[in-house]
């Protein structure tokens, strides 16, 4: 059956998800022994260690991974703590999303032990106290597992992880043809939010909140979507009807006068959301009402649209991948990588999002949304993460983000008996519990 024959179209049966993955305290401090040093974790962007010794550091719930550049084309990383006494070698700057630098050699603050960019000690005051005792395996620093796939660096706790690629998959095959590792950030923020990292992850993971949370697009076009489980992952989509299936790609065409609903929701969606588009697809969007005739049928619009905005782009030397329009419609318009990622994609740009636990603490998470497009060579702005509390965000994700405290503290309530998610549109929603249940022993969806 080929590359779509390993995805599934399977969809979930009605469930009710108890609320203790969210709330309980507990739950979020076995959480760091049972998922967080188990899984595998995106931890960055290989365009983020561009030289010998760049450095950069990922923190989930208590624990710190420091993430080197060791050689041209090799990359290790090590638990972010010195092995003499505990301290924390590379400490987060106030204020900052991690640390990201570039040295040969990292020196504790504390007793002022060194170690290079292979983990090795290459200084211990006073060492021969130790009488001999200390090998280059007592002082080394401790390995992480890591490895990269689309243009992310992934690290994973557990030493006895599967490959990565394996733990990937399918989404990794179903990805590979969009070349995201060409892609490079436009923009990427992150805030603190008053809810569960569950929470926050699950507001972007189904398209059934947009009528309720955002109206003003449902002037463009019918958002019904669905939600199905792929082995350890999910992804989502949107219903095709009768139209081309290209049309369930995030370049949707609206209702009415396709040209005209083009225009309105690629500019609604530039100034509103500041995503899921480039400057390109908006500029050419504005001048399909003119170029185009009146009786211009949806495809042909479509074809117009993306040809002419592929052409601009080769242009200028931004080159969109070839993807067969099949496998564009089959792998939906983002994939949620379990536990904590999700991958919106297109063939020019992309739309991530990224949560992580506030320590132990159930009722706050990190969330990060990262914007990428393609670039000619050497065109791709310098970014780096950015502080951005949530009302300082594009008015779209504002509308998403009221909703976070506001479940985080529904759920609390003595009367809520659980979550019951839609088992077509919010599927995605289900598969996260159902593999979280796996992890954690605890919490699996109980059927209504």
């Amino acid at each position: 059956m080929g590359e779509l024959g390993r995805i599934t179209e399977e969809r979930q049966e009605a469930v009710r998800i108890p609320v203790e993955a969210y709330v309980f305290e507990d739950y979020a401090r076995a959480e760091r022994e049972r998922l967080w040093r188990k899984v595998w974790l995106q931890a960055g962007r290989l365009e983020d260690l561009p030289e010998v010794g760049s450095y950069l550091t990922y923190d989930i719930s208590e624990d710190s991974v420091l993430i080197v550049r060791t050689a041209p084309d090799a990359i290790k990383a090590y638990w972010n703590v010195c092995p003499h006494r505990g301290r924390r070698l590379v400490d987060t700057p106030a204020g900052m999303r991690n640390a990201r630098g570039a040295k040969l050699n990292f020196v504790c603050g504390f007793h002022a032990w060194t170690f290079d960019v292979n983990g090795v000690c290459t200084y211990v005051a006073n060492r021969e106290d130790w009488g001999g005792a200390l090998t280059d395996e007592d002082t080394r620093l401790g390995p992480v597992k890591v490895d990269t796939w689309g243009g992310w660096i992934w690290i994973n706790l557990d030493p006895a992880a599967e490959p990565l690629r394996d733990y990937l998959e399918p989404a990794a095959t179903m990805l590979d043809p969009f070349a995201l590792q060409n892609m490079r950030p436009r923009w990427r923020n992150w805030t603190v939010f008053d809810c569960n990292w569950k929470v926050a992850l699950e507001a972007f993971n189904e398209t059934y909140h947009v009528p309720g949370t955002h109206p003003e697009f449902m002037a463009f076009g019918d958002f019904t979507g669905w939600g199905r489980p792929q082995g350890k992952h999910s992804h989502i989509g949107y219903d095709t009807g009768d139209g081309p299936k290209e049309n369930a790609s995030k370049l949707r065409l609206g209702f009415g006068d396709p040209r005209v609903a083009t225009a309105e929701m690629q500019k609604y969606t530039w100034e509103g959301v500041n995503t899921n588009t480039t400057q390109t697809l908006v500029d050419v969007a504005q001048t399909l009402p003119e170029v185009l005739p009146d009786d211009a049928s949806a495809a042909e619009v479509l074809k117009y649209w993306l040809d002419t905005a592929r052409s601009i782009d080769a242009a200028r030397g931004v080159h969109w991948p070839e993807v067969d329009p099949a496998h564009v419609a089959a792998s939906g318009t983002s994939w949620q990588i379990f536990p904590n990622f999700q991958i919106g994609h297109a063939v020019n740009n992309m739309l991530c999002y990224h949560a992580r636990p506030f320590g132990t603490n159930p009722d706050k998470c990190y969330f990060e949304v990262a914007v990428y497009e393609l670039y000619p060579e050497g065109g791709a702005p310098e970014t780096e993460w950015t502080y951005a509390p949530p009302e300082d965000f594009p008015h779209v994700l504002k509308q998403d983000f009221s909703n976070m405290a506001a479940v985080q503290q529904g759920m609390k309530m003595g009367g809520y008996r659980g979550n019951i998610p839609n088992p077509k549109a919010e599927g995605a929603v289900v598969s996260l519990h159902r593999n979280l249940a796996r992890y954690m022993g605890t919490g699996a969806p109980r059927p209504i």
